[in-house]
């Protein structure tokens, strides 16, 4: 996801520039990138596709996203992640479980 705000009145064009000039990747790349606008009821998703471009957009009827507002890089989401925001929920769970690390044991 891009952080931040983005304006959203951007198309598949202003997004694909978007994605190259500040995020430096590839939009052709098999990612769904996600954008927010000021308002964080509404995201737009701009997904490659072999042959073209698909640009998704959800708005939400009540509520908001818990869209992170910060100006970092570029956040990749695991499919967990994800999930919670589209549900509405911040993609840092304080209570979720976390893996575990490895750890070396002696025996």
């Amino acid at each position: 996801i891009r952080p931040g705000y983005t304006d959203l009145r951007k198309g598949i064009d202003g997004l694909c520039l978007l994605v190259q000039s500040s995020m430096k990747l590839d939009p052709r790349q098999n990612i769904l990138f996600l954008f927010c606008g000021r308002k964080t009821s509404t995201i737009k998703g701009l997904l490659w596709e072999e042959d073209g471009f698909m640009l998704i957009t959800k708005r939400l009827e009540n509520g908001k996203f818990q869209w992170p507002r910060t100006e970092e890089e570029v956040i990749a989401l695991s499919e967990q992640e994800l999930r919670w925001l589209l549900d509405g929920l911040s993609i840092v769970q304080k209570n979720a479980i976390r893996p575990a690390r490895k750890r070396a044991y002696i025996v």
